[in-house]
């Protein structure tokens, strides 16, 4: 695998381009942690869900914030509360 200089985001994915694809997918099963930490580190969230904390998803901020969100119709992101 080539070294990667920066972890894609779900936006960088072109759909039209499988090397992209096969990319996103390849950093996606990076050990656990390593591609989230990298992401923080970069000054940008990460997203967990997991079914047993509900149908929510939680964002995680750099600072350490966390807060529930949700997807509209369009897939903007809405924010639902913080996880206390």
């Amino acid at each position: 695998m080539e070294p990667m200089t920066k972890l894609m985001t779900f936006a960088d994915v072109n759909d039209d381009d499988p090397k992209s694809v096969r990319r996103f997918e390849r950093e996606l099963s990076l050990p656990s942690g390593k591609a989230a930490a990298a992401h923080l580190a970069a000054g940008r969230p990460i997203y967990n869900a997991d079914d047993a904390i509900g149908p929510h998803t939680i964002r995680e901020w750099p600072d350490g914030r966390r807060e529930f969100v949700e997807h509209d119709d369009k897939f903007n992101i809405v924010v639902i509360g913080p996880v206390e």
